[in-house]
């Protein structure tokens, strides 16, 4: 979540309030789902990132620019390596490449550099993180920035469910463009959820207890900041927006798509082509056309 994101969906929330998290070691930000940085609390930065890193480890074997350098050298002493450095102090991404390419100078320092962050859970530390602020990404391990995991661990089962909870109905397809993560079909098959039909017959699940309100509910006009997840995270995104429009979206570099407008008609589907919804956005937003999301 950003503080974007989280001032247009929760009450009474200002980025000076997440930005007491960050610096009080409450919440970070640390690479997670997708191999992306996501801003989460304390205790999920230690629980989540063992749930993901099958996937991340996949992400950095094939990766196009990185996996071929590593194939050749130990990758395991490597992160070893790493780890000493960044549980010492805060080092940016090319300090840490340049520190480590002296023990392995046959290897680019950024591909040195993406297996620690890959393979390590390192956490950007402020001033870079806090809402307003900018400063160059410095890492170091979560564990010396946040103090060892305490409780109890997540399971890929407390995931899934966890997921449904915020983002449900939805299928295993949807859990896996989201996390990153394969082979999911077989988890949400023996949990205790509930199964509903999609409009075009797809079997789509959710928690028994999760909120149903009427389809007629009306909807406010929503701020969708970047990276926001009513776009980025189901695998079936034309409940919320046409495959004609995302694409327009997502044109940017690094599927990095602007800031955009959600204006909700009645039964939840987005206003498309409609005249008096588009003077409003025009007259109250001054948004041109790609800035707004449609759909179908």
């Amino acid at each position: 979540m950003s503080a974007l994101t989280g001032s247009s969906t929760l009450d009474a929330f200002t980025g000076e309030e997440l930005a007491g998290l960050l610096t009080s070691r409450k919440a970070a930000r640390i690479v997670l789902m997708r191999g992306t940085i996501h801003l989460v609390t304390a205790k999920d930065c230690h629980r989540l990132r063992p749930l993901v890193q099958p996937a991340l480890d996949r992400m950095l074997r094939t990766n196009a620019t990185h996996g071929k350098p590593l194939g050749a050298v130990d990758v395991t002493a490597v992160v070893d390596a790493a780890k000493r450095l960044l549980d010492a102090g805060a080092l940016t991404p090319g300090e840490v490449g340049a520190r480590l390419a002296e023990q392995w100078p046959g290897t680019p320092p950024g591909s040195l550099a993406e297996a620690a962050r890959s393979l390590l859970p390192l956490v950007e530390v402020p001033p870079r993180a806090p809402w307003q602020r900018s400063a160059q990404v410095r890492l170091t391990t979560a564990t010396a920035w946040l103090g060892k995991p305490r409780g109890k661990g997540l399971t890929i089962d407390d995931l899934m469910v966890r997921y449904l909870a915020a983002f449900g109905p939805a299928s295993a397809a949807d859990v896996q463009t989201w996390s990153g993560l394969s082979r999911l079909g077989e988890v949400i098959e023996r949990l205790d959820l509930m199964r509903v039909k999609s409009e075009g017959g797809q079997t789509l699940y959710d928690v028994p207890d999760a909120p149903r309100p009427d389809p007629d509910t009306p909807a406010p006009v929503r701020l969708v900041a970047p990276f926001d997840n009513i776009l980025l995270w189901h695998a079936n995104r034309t409940r919320v927006i046409s495959d004609e429009h995302r694409k327009r979206l997502f044109s940017g570099k690094n599927g990095v798509f602007p800031g955009t407008v959600l204006v909700v008609a009645l039964r939840g589907r987005v206003l498309d082509k409609v005249v008096e919804g588009n003077r409003l956005l025009e007259s109250a937003f001054k948004v041109t056309e790609p800035q707004v999301a449609f759909a179908a």
